[in-house]
């Protein structure tokens, strides 16, 4: 941040040049085309093979499975780089921050193999499915069922708001395994869609913000995977999977969080201090300046903490209750401070034509998935 002499203790030479490359990749990529991948509510496939070949996908898996090798902070410079082209589309996050580390955390030898180095290539596209129509935050009363027949797995359900859903070649599908046995029935079973009878692909949703997000309707019936593709080679493990790699998903969303406010209280000053009204700039009204003051310190608050909680996790030590902490608190964070500096910018500040109208829409569905905030407060709580 321009204001302090503050560096996140886990920013180094290597990841600042990472998260360089990064920048330059999304100022060529994915700014030029932003339009029409809003349109077509997805990026072009191409993004992802290209990502691939310079080194922006699963950073953080190892080498011998076609990864980066880097730690998680290599994927954090990916992903702030990211949030300060302001891009929701590019759907990495869910592919190298979360269902990459699903395969490498709980997956056999052979599945790493198989999978994670087409992912890093790009040519393989990776979502997870947990949400479904009846079933938001609450991922002990799924339906889809994941039911064994022999040396396979029938999959019946419909599963909702999927990241990379219309155009993912490895789906991660949360499943009852044994619909009677509560949350000890649940397993991660990852179906590979080229060749899945039953699977189809519903509508690409039309969302209030992030247009560019591939956001999918997904539906399974009858599909036949093979029990093989159950993540680990065993049933009934995916709740306590889930839980467990839910903190860094929440993560994530915070470092997001933290990225995308500082982009636009730096956006805010160099549009009031640009542009004048009654005589002087906006800026030199002190309400501006009051209102910007306490953005700027909020952002700052906002990223000592979420580094606290980045070091903890690279030490093995983020519990769940901190991680819910960062995300329900980071994220109503973003929406206030990208509103007060919607305010700052006037009528112009509602055109889509500029940065933080587009901000504004996106920030809104952080507090949402990634489990509701209510949910997050819940959870801590029970800490309590």
């Amino acid at each position: 941040m321009p204001s302090t002499t503050y560096r996140s203790p886990w920013r180094d030479d290597e990841t600042t040049a990472l998260g360089e490359l990064a920048d330059k990749f999304f100022a060529r990529e994915i700014i030029p085309n932003r339009e029409r991948f809003e349109q077509q509510h997805f990026v072009d496939r191409d993004v992802w093979t290209k990502a691939g070949d310079i080194g922006l996908l699963c950073c953080s898996i190892p080498e011998e499975y076609g990864g980066g090798g880097g730690t998680f902070t290599h994927d954090l410079a990916v992903f702030e780089a990211q949030a300060r082209a302001l891009d929701t589309g590019f759907g990495n996050a869910v592919h190298s921050g979360i269902v990459a580390h699903y395969i490498l955390a709980y997956g056999t030898e052979e599945q790493r193999r198989r999978w994670l180095p087409r992912m890093a290539s790009g040519d393989t596209i990776a979502a997870v499915a947990m949400t479904e129509p009846g079933a938001g935050s609450d991922l002990k009363n799924i339906k889809t069922t994941a039911i064994r027949d022999g040396d396979h797995c029938v999959v019946n359900g419909s599963k909702t708001f999927i990241s990379n859903g219309s155009q993912a070649d490895l789906i991660v599908v949360v499943a009852k395994t044994d619909p009677s046995a509560g949350a000890k029935g649940v397993s991660l079973v990852v179906v590979e869609t080229a060749d899945a009878p039953g699977f189809t692909r519903g509508r690409i949703l039309d969302k209030v913000g992030q247009q560019a997000a591939d956001t999918s309707e997904l539906s399974f019936e009858d599909v036949r995977v093979p029990a093989g593709n159950l993540l680990g080679g065993e049933e009934g493990r995916g709740f306590g999977q889930l839980m467990t790699q839910l903190a860094q998903e929440r993560l994530i969303i915070g470092v997001t969080a933290v990225a995308t406010m500082e982009a636009a209280v730096a956006e805010t000053v160099a549009y009031t201090k640009s542009r004048n009204a009654f005589g002087q700039t906006i800026f030199d009204f002190q309400n501006t300046k009051f209102v910007l003051a306490e953005c700027e310190t909020l952002a700052h608050a906002c990223r000592v903490f979420i580094d606290s909680c980045i070091d903890r996790h690279l030490n093995g030590q983020l519990d769940g209750t901190t991680a819910a902490m960062a995300k329900w608190w980071l994220t109503e964070q973003q929406c206030q401070v990208i509103d007060r500096c919607v305010q700052l910018f006037g009528g112009y500040g509602y055109m889509r034509e500029y940065p933080i109208a587009r901000m504004y829409a996106d920030a809104r569905v952080q507090k949402i998935y990634g489990g509701s905030n209510e949910v997050m407060k819940d959870l801590i709580a029970r800490a309590l």
